[in-house]
């Protein structure tokens, strides 16, 4: 395992894709192709990205931007308690922002602007902060979701983060060993969410998502976390720029057979392709592997159910609960 020159971790990625990627290729990605973490897999096993700064440059940003935030409010003669009141958190809260514990939404740095009359020196740091609050080798994903004309995703797990309803994600969460504590769980789901807004952008992306059917029928959380989670499948699905498809358990083909995947394309036509496994996350920008991966997932679409049948599928398995 080696690091570059701007401490972003490359390596070996998984899923058999390889390394092979330009420089210049990867958003955020500090000049470093395909990007590992030997952590938690962002997608599943972790259950989603956590509003804290997940690296060293990511504390020292958040720690300037927190420095701003306590200089600007005591000019404007407020204490903790009147400030949180008037942006709709308590002085606990905001002591955390300020000691750079605990990252705000891009919302929430442009309403405490606007309190502190900041004239839009707190709103210029709110891409930084949001960038922050995920490790380098994942902040080129994240800005990917933002950018992507076209996201094609694979599940053989759990339900993808994108998809996933607050209940299922806490359910994930708290099964994390060793536990996670609260504020993590808090911060990571709030992350998560955020990352949701995809689904209301415009012009709207090109959303496809194939799933297996264990993952619709493993009841994380009990019975009526699963209950939550097919109907807000349900909902998403009748979206017309979102496909969701089910590989069923019968199906004796399944091209998604080495583990889950997303195949992510931009305005300018290039793909990416992040996949995880149990231990680690690589983003992937090889023009070869991306292709070959997204040919693979028209494979895995052409194995699955239609997505009229998908529904039909996931509305049978609400119905049996």
């Amino acid at each position: 395992m080696t690091t570059s020159a701007g401490g972003r971790w490359a390596g070996e990625a998984v899923a058999g894709m390889t390394e092979r990627a330009s420089a210049d290729a990867l958003p955020g990605s500090g000049g470093v192709g395909a990007a590992v973490s030997r952590g938690d897999a962002w997608e599943s096993g972790d259950g989603g990205t956590g509003r804290r700064p997940e690296d060293e440059a990511g504390k020292g940003v958040v720690c300037a931007f927190g420095k701003n935030l306590k200089t600007l409010r005591l000019r404007e003669g407020m204490d903790r308690e009147e400030f949180g009141r008037r942006i709709g958190y308590s002085a606990a809260t905001i002591a955390s922002y300020e000691q750079g514990r605990r990252i705000p939404s891009p919302r929430t740095i442009d309403r405490a602007d606007e309190v502190l009359g900041a004239g839009g020196l707190l709103s210029v740091w709110k891409e930084e902060v949001e960038r922050a609050q995920y490790p380098g080798f994942f902040q080129g994903m994240a800005q990917l979701e933002k950018e992507a004309i076209e996201l094609l995703a694979y599940a053989s797990h759990v339900v993808k983060g994108l998809l996933q309803t607050e209940q299922y994600m806490r359910a994930l969460l708290a099964m994390r060993r060793p536990p996670l504590d609260q504020d993590t769980i808090e911060q990571r789901v709030a992350a998560r969410l955020a990352r949701q807004e995809i689904f209301d952008r415009r012009p709207a992306p090109l959303l496809s998502f194939v799933m297996d059917e264990a993952v619709l029928r493993h009841r994380y959380g009990g019975k009526e976390v699963l209950r939550g989670q097919l109907e807000h499948l349900l909902l998403i699905g009748q979206k017309r720029n979102v496909e969701i498809q089910v590989m069923p358990l019968e199906c004796e083909d399944n091209a998604g057979v080495n583990g889950p995947f997303t195949v992510v394309t931009r305005k300018d036509g290039k793909k990416f392709v992040y996949s995880e496994n149990h231990a680690s996350s690589a983003l992937e920008t090889d023009a070869e592997q991306t292709v070959l991966a997204a040919a693979r997932y028209g494979i895995i679409r052409s194995q699955a159910l239609t997505p009229r049948e998908s529904l039909g599928f996931i509305e049978g398995l609400l119905g049996s609960l």
